[in-house]
């Protein structure tokens, strides 16, 4: 019985010692002290208690660096030059960052702890980007796993954005994450709209804002969003449009199409919609409706699992398989695609194999 109180006296002192050595050691190791951050040269200086991650800070300091995983390294959408005291690369860069970016010191700003004096440079356009509260006013069920979202800007608001342009939604602290995080969603409506914003977001297993936006979020409900980011937009040519989505990745090229109506844009476009099954679908009316609008536009909806009782008469197959059996020379062409970085990777080779240049295929990848 001794033995046991002794044993018992022993494990306690022991975790005890290691509570109190953690302790310490946020107090002294993790305690950096004043910090500077040096942006663009020194044409603005930021002091800041060392510890926090740069996005972090970034954040706090109301300068906002795109970022679609919530800080997490697995989007790379945060890259930035830090010139000086950033360390060794980690192993979670790596994978984003090219050999050649790397020596223009390229870096992740959400893995990299700011723990001296860093000098960084920041693209001037961030300094453009904005972040506001708007109210909830609609809440839409496109399909079975997609919700539209609306929300009604502030009257003051500045947010402008060009269409296919992306903004970051705030997610409050709630049941799945434990403090506030940001997700990168594509806008959905057309610039001309300066009232509001719209949002086509899929639920994803566990996704954290994705489930905050199905299961908790309700009209009247207050969201911060910023923005807008991005250099997923049309550009000023007379190229042939070749514009490809599935699901909520139909977002920014609605909003793109959206626009090309408000200003009179008349090129030819082509849009293949990839889809599961025909519950899967939907702004089917909308999308005929700019058939009618638009002077040579082309809606293409496939389906790759169509069930018996969908009666479907389109278009069948990976969407791969669709483009390659609808597109002949792609050379004048240029493309804006939308979804996973597997289905883009696809969708490249295929584009880049009908002879439209790479250097015309334009994305974001958020997956």
């Amino acid at each position: 019985m001794i033995e046991i109180v002794i044993a018992i006296a022993i494990c306690c002192a022991i975790t005890v010692s290691l509570t109190l050595i953690i302790l310490l050691a946020e107090v002294t190791i993790g305690n950096y002290g004043e910090c500077i951050i040096s942006i663009n040269d020194g044409a603005r200086e930021l002091k800041i208690d060392g510890g926090q991650t740069l996005l972090a800070c970034l954040n706090e300091a109301e300068i906002y660096i795109p970022s679609a995983c919530g800080g997490k390294g697995s989007c790379g959408l945060c890259t930035l030059q830090v010139t000086r005291g950033a360390g060794d690369y980690l192993p979670t860069e790596l994978p984003w960052i090219s050999e050649e970016r790397r020596k223009e010191n390229y870096r992740l700003a959400c893995q990299i702890k700011v723990k001296n004096d860093l000098e960084i440079i920041i693209p001037e356009s961030c300094f453009l980007v904005r972040e506001v509260t708007a109210e909830v006013v609609a809440i839409t069920d496109l399909t079975h796993d997609i919700k539209e979202v609306r929300l009604k800007l502030p009257v003051d608001s500045d947010i402008v954005f060009k269409a296919g342009q992306f903004m970051q939604i705030k997610t409050p602290k709630y049941k799945l994450c434990d403090e506030p995080v940001y997700r990168a969603y594509s806008i959905s409506s057309s610039p001309d709209d300066e009232t509001g914003l719209e949002f086509m977001i899929r639920l994803v297993p566990n996704g954290i804002c994705t489930t905050y936006v199905h299961q908790f979020l309700n009209v009247g409900d207050m969201v911060t969003v910023n923005g807008a980011h991005g250099e997923f937009f049309l550009q000023d040519s007379e190229r042939d449009i070749i514009c490809i989505a599935g699901g909520s990745g139909m977002a920014p090229i609605m909003s793109i199409l959206l626009d090309m109506r408000y200003r009179g844009i008349k090129r030819k476009v082509t849009y293949f919609f990839g889809a599961m099954t025909k519950r899967d679908l939907f702004y089917l009316d909308e999308l005929k409706q700019l058939e009618k609008d638009l002077d040579d536009f082309t809606f293409i909806p496939a389906l790759s699992q169509p069930k018996p009782e969908d009666n479907w008469q389109g278009e069948t197959g990976l969407i791969t398989e669709v483009i390659e059996r609808n597109m002949t020379d792609g050379s004048n062409s240029e493309a804006y695609l939308c979804g996973s970085p597997g289905m883009i990777n696809a969708c490249v080779n295929v584009l880049t194999g009908k002879k439209v240049p790479e250097d015309q295929i334009y994305y974001d990848k958020f997956g």
